[in-house]
């Protein structure tokens, strides 16, 4: 997950191009595709498919078209570019014109990212499906159709948006860490968010070879944390044939700290005892397990209601 590109003053959302270009030759040398998100539903059950690498881009800002995009074109690299509707031709933001343009390309997708991109999660349920009803209404006048994919702004969702989401589009995805397999819930799908920091090759050339590692179920449902839930009750149950599980080590950042989690694993399920509440905006936690010498990973991540 990309945003910006060549604008220094935001590092924490940006890449360089030269950056950028690194990566996509390291993907292409360690021998995977690009994904085609328009084949993404099609494609979403195929266990037998190889992996493959699905470029995406939040927010439409202006250094996307400018920078990124004529690369892209040139080399036809297959992206979703997820589109907030309000700030649409604002300084910094895409045009309308901009984003007909890509729409046109058979190895672009447009995808929905709310019409605001306020924090969404902090406002009450009535006001999520008005901004959502709008963008859709906004994307109908100047595209032509709603999409059908959806980025939650800032990752964050509660499990009433997910619900919302869920009966309103095909997929969702978020900010939390990981990769997408056909048994991960079809929206809370991950993403590795790449920026000037974690951008670096050395870890891009990781994170792209990592495998999923694959889960039944887990809990919370509700990743919104209150008070009363805060640190929450952490439970995830393995698939039975899933081996190595005494090999997983999870980090977590409660209290604003990082450190190796207190993790407890009865048969294949995994527990996590917290050191103290996660702190706002945002509580993660990361699990990673050597399986033989292949890389399995998730992450999750719970936004932290204040109010």
């Amino acid at each position: 997950m990309y945003h910006r590109f060549n604008e220094s003053k935001y590092p924490s959302t940006n890449i360089q191009m030269d950056v950028f270009k690194e990566h996509i030759q390291i993907i292409k040398s360690s021998g995977y595709n690009f994904h085609n998100p328009n084949r993404f539903k099609e494609q979403f059950s195929n266990i037998k498919l190889k992996k493959e690498i699905l470029i995406t881009i939040d927010d439409a800002f202006e250094s996307f078209y400018f920078e990124a995009w004529p690369y892209l074109k040139k080399n036809k690299i297959p992206f979703i570019l997820f589109v907030s509707t309000e700030p649409v031709g604002k300084n910094g933001y895409m045009t309308w014109d901009q984003i007909r343009e890509i729409d046109k390309e058979t190895f672009a997708l447009i995808g929905h990212h709310s019409h605001s991109h306020d924090y969404l999660i902090d406002e009450n349920s009535d006001e999520f499906i008005l901004d959502t009803q709008k963008a859709n209404k906004i994307f109908f006048n100047e595209l032509g159709y709603v999409p059908n994919l959806f980025s939650y702004p800032f990752g964050e969702y509660s499990e009433f948006m997910r619900d919302y989401i869920s009966k309103n589009f095909e997929f969702a995805f978020g900010q939390h860490s990981g990769v997408i397999d056909v048994n991960k819930n079809r929206f809370e799908l991950p993403r590795f968010p790449i920026n000037e920091k974690y951008g670096e090759l050395k870890r891009f050339s990781s994170i792209i070879n990592y495998f999923p590692l694959e889960y039944k179920k887990l809990l919370p449902v509700e990743k919104q944390l209150i008070k009363s839930t805060n640190p929450p009750e952490f439970i995830v149950e393995f698939f039975k044939d899933q081996k190595n599980l005494k090999n997983i080590n999870c980090y977590s950042n409660e209290d604003d700290k990082w450190e190796k989690s207190k993790t407890n694993i009865t048969g294949t399920t995994l527990s996590i005892e917290f050191r103290a509440p996660f702190k706002p905006r945002r509580g993660r936690v990361n699990c990673s397990l050597n399986d033989g010498g292949k890389w399995r990973w998730f992450g999750v991540q719970f936004p932290i209601k204040t109010n």
